[in-house]
Parts: structure tokens; sequence; C-alpha cells
């Protein structure tokens, strides 16, 4: 298991959009954007049950993490693990992450019947590059 240095922390840490890559099915790789975050030592994201993150993830718990700086190209960190799934505060994490991306205190596209899911990451593999 690797650690998050701090600068690769305050990446992350800013509201900078990431991308997750998780397994399909098939093997082929899946990827989206996501709002991330740190919590501890592990990397954050949320999505909603049933959608195809989610369902990748309870077949295949592989995934990765990355955000790359948009000011400077060389400025990354991808965050490799295994995610596990938390429905037990998903909302909170949701509502943290609308704040930090958008300045609202309330998840502004939550969805009528919606179950939101935090996937959390402890990173195995860290590359992080300081930028130039």
């Amino acid at each position: 298991m690797e650690k998050l240095t701090d600068d690769a922390r305050k990446l992350l840490q800013r509201p900078v959009h990431g991308w997750a890559a998780t397994v399909r099915p098939d093997g082929s790789l899946h990827s989206t954007v996501v709002w991330v975050d740190v919590d501890g030592d592990d990397v954050i994201f949320n999505t909603a049950v049933g959608r195809a993150k989610e369902r990748h993830l309870r077949a295949n718990p592989q995934v990765s993490v990355s955000v790359l700086d948009p000011e400077d190209a060389f400025h990354l960190v991808s965050v490799s693990g295994v995610a596990r799934l938390e429905l037990e505060g998903a909302d909170r994490v949701i509502d943290g992450l609308a704040k930090k991306y958008l300045g609202v205190d309330t998840y502004p596209y939550r969805q009528p019947g919606e179950q939101r899911i935090t996937v959390r990451v402890t990173p195995e593999k860290v590359i992080f590059n300081p930028g130039g």
C-alpha cells in the first residue's frame, strides 16, 4: 500500500474534476468524470446506486482515480486500488462535493428515489507528478 504525499493530497483537495476508471463485465475499461476528494488516507467519489460505476465496482472493485491540474499538464495524481462502497453517509459526501465544486450546500442534481453511494479507494499505487 502506498500513501498520498501532502502535495498529491492538496491537488485532490482542489475543485478539479477527476476521472474514475472501472472494469466492465467484458473486461474493457469504463472511464467517467467524477468529483473527488480526500478523506483521511483515502480518495473518495460518489455516484448513485444502479449507475455503471457502481455496478462495475460490485462485480470487480479494481478502480483508478486521476486528477490533472488544468493549469499545468504535468501536475497530476493517479491513485489505484480496491473500491469499498459505502451507503452510510453518502448523502453527506455528495453534499460536501457539491459545496466544493459548485459552492452550494446541497447537491442540486439529486433525482427522486435516487440512493447515493460513496466509493472509497485506499491507495495501493500512487503516481504523482509535481508539475513544471
